[in-house]
Protein backbone atom coordinates (compact mmCIF):
# COMPACT_ATOMS: atom_id res chain seq x y z
CA UNK A 1 0.00 0.00 0.00
CA UNK A 2 1.22 3.39 -1.04
CA UNK A 3 -0.12 6.41 0.89
CA UNK A 4 0.82 10.61 0.52
CA UNK A 5 1.38 12.75 3.09
CA UNK A 6 -1.48 14.35 5.03
CA UNK A 7 -3.28 16.75 3.61
CA UNK A 8 -4.80 19.44 5.47
CA UNK A 9 -8.61 20.89 4.55
CA UNK A 10 -9.49 24.04 6.00
CA UNK A 11 -12.67 24.62 4.32
CA UNK A 12 -15.55 23.10 2.10
CA UNK A 13 -14.05 24.53 -0.80
CA UNK A 14 -11.04 23.09 -0.19
CA UNK A 15 -12.95 19.93 0.45
CA UNK A 16 -14.80 19.99 -2.92
CA UNK A 17 -11.56 20.66 -4.59
CA UNK A 18 -9.48 17.43 -3.24
CA UNK A 19 -13.24 15.69 -5.13
CA UNK A 20 -12.84 17.24 -8.43
CA UNK A 21 -9.04 16.18 -8.45
CA UNK A 22 -10.06 12.82 -7.24
CA UNK A 23 -13.14 12.77 -10.16
CA UNK A 24 -10.48 13.56 -12.77
CA UNK A 25 -8.45 10.36 -11.88
CA UNK A 26 -11.51 8.33 -11.80
CA UNK A 27 -12.67 4.95 -14.26
CA UNK A 28 -14.17 2.33 -14.66
CA UNK A 29 -13.54 -0.31 -11.81
CA UNK A 30 -12.22 1.78 -9.41
CA UNK A 31 -13.43 1.86 -5.86
CA UNK A 32 -13.01 4.55 -3.62
CA UNK A 33 -13.13 3.88 0.23
CA UNK A 34 -14.35 6.80 2.04
CA UNK A 35 -13.81 6.65 5.84
CA UNK A 36 -14.08 8.66 8.88
CA UNK A 37 -16.54 9.34 11.96
CA UNK A 38 -19.89 10.79 11.48
CA UNK A 39 -19.01 14.80 10.18
CA UNK A 40 -15.97 13.99 9.20
CA UNK A 41 -16.93 15.52 5.15
CA UNK A 42 -17.42 11.59 3.19
CA UNK A 43 -20.75 12.68 1.63
CA UNK A 44 -19.56 16.54 1.09
CA UNK A 45 -16.42 14.80 -0.93
CA UNK A 46 -18.66 11.82 -2.37
CA UNK A 47 -20.50 14.98 -3.75
CA UNK A 48 -17.93 16.69 -5.48
CA UNK A 49 -16.83 14.11 -7.15
CA UNK A 50 -20.56 12.91 -8.15
CA UNK A 51 -21.13 16.80 -9.42
CA UNK A 52 -17.65 16.69 -11.53
CA UNK A 53 -18.48 13.27 -13.24
CA UNK A 54 -22.15 13.57 -13.53
CA UNK A 55 -23.26 17.30 -13.41
CA UNK A 56 -25.74 16.75 -10.42
CA UNK A 57 -25.44 19.10 -8.18
CA UNK A 58 -27.75 18.20 -5.48
CA UNK A 59 -27.12 14.42 -5.08
CA UNK A 60 -28.53 13.09 -2.21
CA UNK A 61 -26.75 10.60 0.51
CA UNK A 62 -27.39 7.36 0.23
CA UNK A 63 -27.57 6.86 4.26
CA UNK A 64 -31.48 5.10 4.50
CA UNK A 65 -31.53 3.97 0.62
CA UNK A 66 -28.21 1.94 1.07
CA UNK A 67 -27.51 2.96 -2.73
CA UNK A 68 -27.43 6.24 -5.05
CA UNK A 69 -26.54 5.32 -8.79
CA UNK A 70 -25.84 8.12 -11.24
CA UNK A 71 -23.94 7.77 -15.13
CA UNK A 72 -20.94 9.60 -15.96
CA UNK A 73 -20.76 11.86 -18.79
CA UNK A 74 -18.65 9.50 -20.66
CA UNK A 75 -21.69 6.69 -19.93
CA UNK A 76 -19.61 5.02 -16.91
CA UNK A 77 -21.99 4.00 -14.05
CA UNK A 78 -21.25 5.32 -10.96
CA UNK A 79 -22.35 4.09 -8.01
CA UNK A 80 -22.69 5.98 -4.16
CA UNK A 81 -22.95 3.70 -1.15
CA UNK A 82 -23.61 4.20 2.09
CA UNK A 83 -23.38 0.89 4.54
CA UNK A 84 -23.43 2.30 7.80
CA UNK A 85 -27.17 0.42 8.54
CA UNK A 86 -25.74 -2.71 7.11
CA UNK A 87 -25.52 -5.24 10.13
CA UNK A 88 -24.41 -8.27 8.25
CA UNK A 89 -22.24 -9.30 5.24
CA UNK A 90 -25.32 -11.43 3.53
CA UNK A 91 -26.93 -7.87 2.96
CA UNK A 92 -24.83 -6.88 0.58
CA UNK A 93 -25.01 -9.62 -2.14
CA UNK A 94 -28.50 -7.87 -2.78
CA UNK A 95 -26.89 -4.46 -3.21
CA UNK A 96 -25.45 -5.67 -6.22
CA UNK A 97 -22.13 -4.22 -5.57
CA UNK A 98 -19.87 -7.33 -6.49
CA UNK A 99 -20.89 -6.35 -10.20
CA UNK A 100 -20.50 -2.73 -9.19
CA UNK A 101 -16.75 -3.24 -8.55
CA UNK A 102 -16.18 -4.44 -12.00
CA UNK A 103 -17.14 -1.89 -14.28
CA UNK A 104 -18.79 1.52 -11.80
CA UNK A 105 -16.70 3.76 -10.12
CA UNK A 106 -17.74 3.01 -6.58
CA UNK A 107 -17.65 5.18 -3.80
CA UNK A 108 -18.23 3.49 -1.04
CA UNK A 109 -18.93 5.30 2.42
CA UNK A 110 -18.59 2.88 5.45
CA UNK A 111 -16.14 0.61 3.92
CA UNK A 112 -15.74 -1.83 6.62
CA UNK A 113 -18.98 -3.21 6.45
CA UNK A 114 -18.15 -5.08 3.70
CA UNK A 115 -15.85 -7.56 5.44
CA UNK A 116 -14.75 -10.73 3.03
CA UNK A 117 -16.58 -8.22 0.02
CA UNK A 118 -13.55 -5.95 0.18
CA UNK A 119 -12.00 -5.46 -3.08
CA UNK A 120 -7.99 -5.57 -3.35
CA UNK A 121 -7.71 -2.79 -5.26
CA UNK A 122 -9.28 0.04 -4.28
CA UNK A 123 -8.37 4.30 -3.25
CA UNK A 124 -8.56 4.97 0.34
CA UNK A 125 -9.63 8.34 1.66
CA UNK A 126 -9.65 8.79 5.58
CA UNK A 127 -11.12 12.20 6.46
CA UNK A 128 -10.90 13.20 10.02
CA UNK A 129 -11.08 16.52 12.06
CA UNK A 130 -8.13 18.37 12.72
CA UNK A 131 -8.39 18.61 16.11
CA UNK A 132 -10.77 17.90 19.38
CA UNK A 133 -10.96 21.89 20.66
CA UNK A 134 -12.28 25.01 19.56
CA UNK A 135 -8.79 25.73 18.21
CA UNK A 136 -9.70 23.54 14.70
CA UNK A 137 -12.12 26.24 13.21
CA UNK A 138 -11.17 27.92 10.14
CA UNK A 139 -11.60 31.84 9.61
CA UNK A 140 -14.66 31.66 7.96
CA UNK A 141 -15.56 29.26 10.61
CA UNK A 142 -15.65 25.36 8.90
CA UNK A 143 -14.28 22.83 10.56
CA UNK A 144 -10.31 22.04 9.58
CA UNK A 145 -9.96 18.34 8.40
CA UNK A 146 -6.93 15.94 7.88
CA UNK A 147 -6.95 13.66 5.08
CA UNK A 148 -4.92 10.31 4.80
CA UNK A 149 -5.35 9.15 0.77
CA UNK A 150 -3.20 6.00 0.36
CA UNK A 151 -3.65 3.15 -2.77
CA UNK A 152 -3.99 -0.78 -3.22
CA UNK A 153 -3.10 -2.75 -6.30
CA UNK A 154 -2.97 -0.47 -9.07
CA UNK A 155 -3.66 2.86 -7.15
CA UNK A 156 -0.31 2.57 -5.66
CA UNK A 157 1.00 4.36 -8.94
CA UNK A 158 -1.64 6.47 -10.00
CA UNK A 159 -1.64 8.58 -6.32
CA UNK A 160 0.58 11.36 -7.56
CA UNK A 161 -2.24 13.37 -9.64
CA UNK A 162 -4.38 13.84 -6.67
Amino acid sequence: MTSRPIIALSSLDETRALGVRVAARLQAGDVVFLTGGLGAGKTTLARAIIETLTGVSDAPSPTYTLVQTYETESGTPLWHADLYRIEDEGELEELGLEDAFEDAICLIEWPDRLGDWCPQTRLEIDLSMAGQDDTNQSDNGANKRQVRIAGRGDWETRLDDI
